[in-house]
């Protein structure tokens, strides 16, 4: 698996989310309610796909980071997990922060998601969580989707910023989710213009799941590969 350069887009991303991930690692108070809430949910959502895209048996988690969903990726014993990210440092931070039983089945490489360093049809499920969300035009999740449907076997598991009326109530709700973890929200679009995305790249959509039932902004697709 050979590295390849990561976009300009990649490179802001990986800078937002190590100052973020930083402040997290520095902070020693113990969660709060509603931080312990949205990772449940954020959980419950990623079981909830894997179910319906079939629980694949090899997925790769694309701008993995520090690994922040490879437990729940990792809760059936005979998945196999390769993980890709655009900085060796966090790939590096990621294996010391989980349990060598859970690390042995998980693989770990430098790419771009742009340009992934896998052959095509490589993999059963494409896991896509935390870049994804934050690509602003449709130019650029297009590319991303096309190098998706080439690696992807059969599924494919994005997040999704949605344009909502409701974003403002979401964000009071999630409070320190979207100012410890994530970096700031990039990349918002219409629920119609990303699905139209979707085919246009070539898959259906399965499902979707909302963070919060009925206030679409953070949004879970399953997607499967057509032709």
């Amino acid at each position: 698996m050979s590295a390849h350069p990561p976009s300009p887009l990649e490179l802001e991303f990986a800078r937002c989310y190590d100052q973020a991930h930083a402040r997290v690692c520095g902070d020693e108070r113990p969660l709060g309610l509603g931080r312990r809430l949205s990772l449940w949910r954020d959980e419950w959502l990623v079981r909830r796909a894997l179910k319906v895209a079939g629980e694949p048996g090899l997925i790769l988690d694309l701008a993995c980071g520090a690994g922040r969903f490879w437990p729940v990726l990792g809760e059936h014993s005979n998945r196999v997990i390769l993980a890709a990210d655009p900085s060796q440092d966090m790939l590096n931070h990621a294996q010391t922060h989980h349990p060598a039983s859970l690390l042995r089945r998980v693989r770990t490489f430098q790419s771009s998601s742009f340009s992934i360093g896998l052959s095509a049809n490589a993999v059963d499920c494409i896991v896509c969580l935390q870049l994804f969300p934050h690509v602003a035009s449709s130019e650029a999740r297009l590319a991303l989707l096309d190098e998706f449907h080439r690696v992807s076997r059969d599924a494919v598991i994005l997040a999704v910023r949605i344009d909502s009326r409701f974003k403002g109530l979401q964000d009071r709700l999630l409070g320190s989710r979207t100012q410890q973890l994530q970096p700031e929200p990039w990349g918002q679009t219409s629920r119609a213009r990303v699905e139209a995305e979707f085919k246009g790249a070539g898959f259906e959509v399965l499902s979707h799941q909302d963070f919060i039932p009925g206030c679409a902004a953070w949004r879970v697709y399953v997607l499967r590969k057509q032709g």
